[in-house]
């Protein structure tokens, strides 16, 4: 049976499921989280984006959550803490795409076509290829998670996510080719 405990429980007092723990969190937390996103992200498609990836985080490692250790608001904020780092070393990752410093005048704004264009082929490419090999690469290459805590939430031993990665890369990689149209 689960750890956790809540005032919207069960007549025993425990949470029915981790879907019940990510639901308190959202109607107890959810404009509280968003303010914090929108905060550190200045977006409010990227703030919306954040909190909806902290409820589905907390949703899926819900079974971890003790409330000996810290409240569901410190556990929701720190997961939240991790998607914005998250977030913030995606498009880092986005920023060194080829093409994404263009020559420039002085006082001229970045061309950006080229990382869009580049950012779009990717994404496209990433919806050609299987559901694990995408998962294993968006988790651990575009959001920088280790791999031990992805295999773990996956279900997965490190060295099959490891494999995964590999084989989804040279996937993409092939995806990618296939979509270019040479001049």
């Amino acid at each position: 049976m689960a750890p956790w405990r809540s005032s919207r429980a069960s007549d025993d007092g425990v949470l029915d499921s981790p879907e019940s723990l990510a639901r308190e969190g959202y109607d107890r937390h959810g404009a509280e989280l968003y303010r914090y996103a929108l905060s550190r992200l200045s977006d409010d498609g990227a703030a919306q984006d954040a909190v909806q990836e902290t409820i589905v985080r907390a949703w899926r490692a819900g079974v971890r959550f003790d409330p000996a250790r810290a409240t569901l608001r410190t556990w929701l904020f720190a997961i939240l803490r991790n998607v914005i780092i998250d977030h913030a070393a995606a498009r880092a990752r986005v920023a060194t795409l080829p093409g994404a410093v263009a020559e420039q005048g002085e006082g001229q704004m970045p061309d950006q076509t080229g990382v869009v264009a580049d950012a779009d082929l990717i994404t496209r490419a990433l919806g050609l290829i299987s559901h694990d090999h995408r998962t294993a690469i968006v988790e651990t290459y575009l959001r920088d998670r280790p791999y031990d805590e992805v295999a773990a939430e996956l279900g997965v031993s490190v060295s099959t996510l490891r494999s995964r990665v590999f084989h989804g890369l040279k996937q993409l990689r092939h995806a990618m080719k296939m979509m270019v149209v040479e001049p």
